[in-house]
């Protein structure tokens, strides 16, 4: 009884040393492979490799300044499999300068391909900016768009400081460079100041759209007193081109570009391969390593806990 426990225990060490190195080689593996491969494998799949394809770029959430992303777009410009880009937009809005920055990316993508972008629940103030550079916007009947303006905010607590016996000092080099203020009212020359910084983003998107939508500059600024609007509504304020969505895109882009409609649509990914698949898997990962360190019993009994 002692050899056959001896010579199980040796196989289960045995096993567990395999496993091991099993894990590891492929973890390497895949890092080199992700390291080597063309721009990282940021589509999920190879640039050139497979023949062509449609880029599809989703865009979720509030809009930042993302060198990462601007890059992936900078890799589908150049990249001749690439046929087009499907812009997935559903953004609140976001910064001007994150909204600016993807909207000269796009456009510059938009130069040589066509860009489509698509519309979903909302694509409002800086997600709205991004859809500019395409050369046909879809939205739904329901999507929430427009919203075209700059907003500055901030809040003014002097009173109720007052109130808990609590006095700010400031010093500063001048007079508008505390200005706005949580601890007292804009002065009105700190007031004029911070409306003509608005004011002059303002333009910069109305200039933005009136280029972007072939409008007068005039007829924007009817439209830019920071409304939202229905996709309907939209598409009769001539800020939206159809409604409808990714599968009437596709069908826009094979009528009028003669891009097959089965041609494979690969999601476009700031992130490369490698990060992808390590974010993934790192939960499976870990579990992996666990069990060759410890055992099926120690794994079972640490996820129970």
């Amino acid at each position: 009884m002692t050899l056959e426990a001896d010579l199980l225990l040796d196989r289960r060490r045995l096993k567990s040393r395999l496993l091991r190195w099993r894990v590891l080689a492929v973890l390497l593996g895949a890092l080199a492979l992700g390291a080597l491969l063309p721009g990282g494998m940021s589509h999920g799949l190879v640039p050139g490799l497979g023949g062509d394809y449609v880029s599809r770029l989703e865009i979720r959430g509030t809009i930042t300044e993302d060198r990462r992303v601007l890059e992936a777009l900078e890799r589908v410009r150049r990249d001749d499999n690439a046929r087009a880009l499907i812009l997935a937009i559903d953004s609140p809005g976001g910064s001007v300068v994150g909204g600016q920055s993807l909207h000269d990316a796009l456009r510059r993508l938009a130069a040589d391909k066509p860009v489509v972008a698509v519309m979903g629940t909302t694509a409002a103030s800086a997600g709205y900016m991004i859809a500019l550079p395409a050369s046909r916007v879809f939205a739904r009947e329901g999507s929430v768009t427009g919203s075209i303006g700059v907003l500055l905010q901030s809040f003014e607590a002097s009173e109720l400081m007052a109130r808990l016996g609590v006095r700010a000092e400031t010093i500063a080099s001048g007079i508008l460079k505390d200005q706005p203020s949580p601890f007292r009212p804009l002065s009105p020359e700190g007031r004029a100041a911070l409306e003509s910084v608005v004011l002059d983003m303002q333009s910069q998107f109305v200039t933005m759209v009136a280029q972007g939508r072939h409008l007068s500059e005039e007829r924007v600024r009817e439209l830019a007193d920071g409304r939202v609007f229905s996709g309907r509504q939209a598409l009769s304020a001539g800020l939206i081109d159809a409604l409808g969505g990714e599968r009437e895109a596709r069908a826009w882009l094979a009528e009028s570009r003669e891009i097959p409609e089965d041609l494979p649509v690969r999601t476009l990914r700031s992130r490369s391969w490698s990060e992808r698949m390590l974010d993934a898997g790192a939960e499976s990962l870990g579990q992996a390593l666990f069990r060759a360190f410890f055992g099926e019993g120690g794994l079972r009994a640490a996820l129970q806990h």
